[in-house]
């Protein structure tokens, strides 16, 4: 247990470090963040928060900055604090300090500090800590492995306090949830960091009746123009410049001057690190910009207009033409067009609006979620049809077949009747609210003493009893298409009575042979899973990447063991079946191979695209949304370009916008754009 805990603090301060490194915070210096006390009527009493006995005198001293907030931390004997700070003033690169430097002198059996987006949980439908070994394994598959006892790594790790929940974006809960997620929260004394805007969090505690329970506060106090004096000449730094003559000085002596409108509004603006890094990329990075433009009160009348200005100006910016080509996170970084990287990155933030809230996690497995659930179904139905009707050709024509027409019909019919069997049981599960998450695991014929995994006798249980469904609605699919073909090609009638009896026998026949097959295949195949690797380090592309390799490691030893399971096990079933109320059944061995061969290279693929995370992203979203529009086609590039140029940042297995007021604007602009091109008239020439 303690080996996980060192193991894991030791990811978590390299990931941190490198994701600080990315939003460039020492460059050229950290800018500075400073605090106050929280309201008294936010916080508990001192004595509370010290965890003191009647009588005692409390000591809690909170004063600091970002470079002692460890430090600060360390004061409070509760272990609760709450951050609080409007938007875009710094609350998350403050965690992210808080994290570093608390695991800088990290000794067990401290608890490890991890940074958890709160946007994603629900307190009404899951607990914080069923909530929190659920993002802990998203984010450190490795965890998934089981620990002397029974439970997980994640599991073992909560249930031990060595954990410290460091809880970002208390505010971007949904507005109804605030309330039960303050209270899980004082239901317990788990020991924890909260941030939030100051509003959501003064609502959410009047409802509650109490603030966080044994909580200090603090709240983010806005940056002054000193800071801004010492911090913004020091970031235009292009060459060829002039350092006689700085671009952000005059800006500056204005802003220190006059009391003007214009400078009113800019001041305030560039209160908050957010902006000051918006405005630093916009004009310090960019040679032919002049920042003095910021205070024309005629174009800006007012401080929003200056911060929607800056917005909308950030990724123009940072995907300008003049940005060198680089090897970034294994891809070559290109220029794409700002003005579509504009549009598939607001079409991106528009998809994580959803019920009235925003989320923040952009993750790949999920980015097909964003089409109707009828294109969804569509598309599986299509997919799934093709891959049984590519199989049967195959099979046919391999074996000889002589008639190439009845080859295609075949095919095409048993491609039409999986495909909707398939879509069925697609659409089921969709209803159903199920999700094709990313597996966690890789396939292993033998399994190392070290690794504690599910009791394999349960896991195929498991697995077999969820796939026996698919393979029985394959076979029901089947037995229709031999009904149709011999319908076409013997001139069997299909209403008589003797050829409805004898396709009924077949789909339950079929259905049979195929559910036994796929849940016996896919069950032993579940047997033979085990955690990641511990070294394996979760990011976006290594996730997508390893669950691409799983797949096709799972497809190389699906399509032949299923296909001769279907043989010979279709032999066993008829066996036991023939005789009694069936009659006679018929399994010839060029007919067994035949059927199985199409049935287990139509059923693996089906499986492959349909009913996993990596193949719903591929025909979702490499294929169905570039080719609306959408997406690029090389989605992968794009995303972790837009990492590399930071409008993007990574949290563990999935991406977030850099900034929920920076990804509500690009939502906002893509809805704009979508409303305008509807009222736009079309006018045909000539």
């Amino acid at each position: 247990m303690l080996d996980a805990a060192e193991t894991l603090a030791r990811e978590v301060k390299r990931r941190w470090q490198r994701e600080e490194e990315q939003r460039r915070v020492h460059d050229p210096f950290p800018l500075p963040l400073c605090w106050q006390p929280a309201p008294a009527q936010l916080v508990d009493y001192a004595a509370n928060v010290q965890r003191l006995p009647p009588g005692a005198t409390p000591q809690l001293d909170l004063s600091g900055d970002m470079g002692s907030i460890a430090e600060v931390y360390q004061r409070i004997r509760s272990g609760r604090l709450v951050i609080l700070g409007r938007a875009g003033s710094g609350k998350s690169i403050m965690l992210i300090r808080l994290v570093l430097d608390s695991l800088a002198a990290f000794t067990l059996p401290e608890r490890v500090p991890m940074i958890f987006n709160l946007g994603s949980w629900d307190a009404t439908a899951i607990t914080l800590r069923d909530w929190l070994i659920g993002q802990l394994l998203r984010d450190h598959p490795h965890l998934a492995r089981r620990a002397p006892g029974g439970p997980t790594l994640a599991a073992a790790l909560v249930d031990a306090d060595l954990i410290l929940p460091i809880l970002d974006g208390f505010d971007e809960i949904a507005d109804g949830l605030r309330r039960e997620a303050l209270e899980a929260f004082n239901a317990t004394s788990l020991p924890l960091v909260l941030t939030s805007r100051r509003d959501e969090y003064a609502e959410a505690v009047r409802g509650a009746g109490a603030p966080l329970n044994w909580a200090a506060g603090i709240e983010l106090v806005d940056l002054t123009l000193d800071d801004l004096a010492a911090y913004l000449p020091r970031t235009a730094r292009q060459a060829g410049r002039d350092d006689t003559v700085a671009v952000w000085d005059p800006v500056l002596k204005l802003l220190q001057a006059t009391t003007c409108p214009a400078s009113v509004n800019l001041t305030r603006v560039l209160s908050t690190p957010l902006m000051v890094v918006l405005a630093r990329t916009m004009y310090s990075e960019t040679p032919d910009r002049d920042p003095a433009e910021l205070l024309d009160i005629t174009r800006f009348p007012s401080a929003k207009s200056v911060e929607k200005h800056l917005l909308a100006g950030f990724v123009p910016t940072v995907y300008r033409p003049s940005v060198p080509d680089r090897e970034a996170g294994g891809f070559r970084q290109r220029n794409w067009n700002p003005h579509h990287a504009e549009r598939w990155l607001g079409y991106l933030a528009h998809q994580l609006v959803r019920h009235g809230q925003d989320r923040r996690d952009l993750a790949w497995w999920q980015i097909g979620d964003s089409l109707r659930r009828s294109t969804r179904i569509g598309t599986a139905t299509l997919v799934s049809a093709l891959c049984i009707a590519v199989s049967a050709w195959m099979t046919g024509l391999v074996a000889g077949q002589v008639n190439p027409e009845q080859i295609l019909v075949e095919g095409a019919m048993m491609g039409l009747s999986a495909g909707l069997a398939f879509g069925a049981v697609y659409a089921a599960i969709t209803a159903f609210g199920g999700t094709f998450q990313p597996t966690h695991v890789r396939l292993r014929l033998r399994r190392r003493h070290s690794v504690i995994a599910r009791p394999p006798i349960q896991t195929f249980t498991v697995r077999f009893a969820v796939v026996l469904l698919g393979g029985f609605v394959m076979g029901v699919g089947s037995a229709c298409a031999t009904a149709l073909v011999r319908a076409r090609y013997w001139e069997t009638p299909l209403a008589s009575l003797e050829v409805i009896r004898a396709t009924l026998i077949n789909m339950l026949v079929f259905g049979l042979i195929f559910g036994l097959a796929a849940g016996l295949v896919f069950g032993l195949l579940a047997a033979l899973e085990v955690p990641v690797d511990v070294s394996f380090v979760a990011t976006p592309v290594s996730l997508l990447s390893a669950n691409r390799a799983t797949v096709s490691q799972q497809i190389l030893i699906l399509a032949p063991v299923l296909a001769l399971t279907i043989a010979f096990g279709g032999r066993l079933v008829v066996d036991l079946l023939e005789g009694g109320v069936l009659g006679e059944l018929r399994w010839d061995w060029p007919d067994a191979f035949l059927i199985g061969a199409a049935g287990g290279l139509g059923g693996a693929l089906s499986y492959m695209f349909c009913f996993t995370a990596w193949g719903q992203w591929v025909i979702l979203t490499r294929v169905w949304l570039p080719l609306t529009g959408r997406l690029p086609w090389n989605t992968v590039a794009f995303l972790e370009g837009a990492y590399e140029r930071g409008v993007l940042r990574q949290t563990g297995a999935v991406y977030q916008f850099r900034h929920v007021r920076f990804q509500q604007h690009l939502s906002h602009s893509y809805c704009e754009r979508r409303r305008r091109s509807r009222r736009t008239p079309v006018h045909s020439e000539g």
